[in-house]
């Protein structure tokens, strides 16, 4: 599934590549993957439309209700993309895991959530521009090496 504000327009204005849904074992899939000199985001959409959001270190509630593991979730999904990328390339792959909530009438972060970065559907550009941490080279073999379905095979 796209997000609605789809860095890809923004992406490769600043050097970075994209990749949507790809798809792992158990019918489960990476909703969108940025690889950019900002580095490498694991980017997973969660769609709670005219819903209000609240987010803490571990979970997450929607309208106040029973806690998802969202935040928890995301973090192992980006763990899980550094071992596969880290197994195909010759240098570090940091992955940092982010959470865009799509369609919410509010979004509160509690100051203690650090880890995993949070945004709206609006903010997600906000990726694009980093730089620092990847040359173009590495952007290029690490996209090189996540647009294979054999990569994830394992994963």
């Amino acid at each position: 599934m796209r997000c609605p504000r789809d860095p890809r327009s923004l992406a490769s204005r600043h050097g970075s590549r994209d990749l949507h849904s790809i798809p792992l074992a158990n019918k489960v899939d990476i909703d969108h993957l940025l690889i950019g000199p900002g580095g490498v985001f694991n980017i997973n959409t969660k769609h709670h439309h005219k819903r209000a959001v609240w987010v803490g270190d571990d979970s997450v509630k929607v309208d106040h209700g029973k806690p998802a593991p969202y935040v928890r979730e995301s973090r192992a999904e980006a763990k899980r993309v550094t071992r596969v990328l880290e197994r195909y390339c010759d240098f570090p792959v940091p992955v940092e895991p982010v959470l865009v909530f799509v369609g919410v009438t509010e979004l509160k972060v509690v100051a203690t959530q650090l880890d995993v970065r949070v945004y709206l559907e609006r903010q997600v550009s906000a990726l694009a521009p980093l730089s620092g941490v990847l040359t173009a080279a590495q952007v290029e073999q690490v996209y090189s090496v996540a647009r294979h379905r054999q990569a994830w095979a394992q994963a």
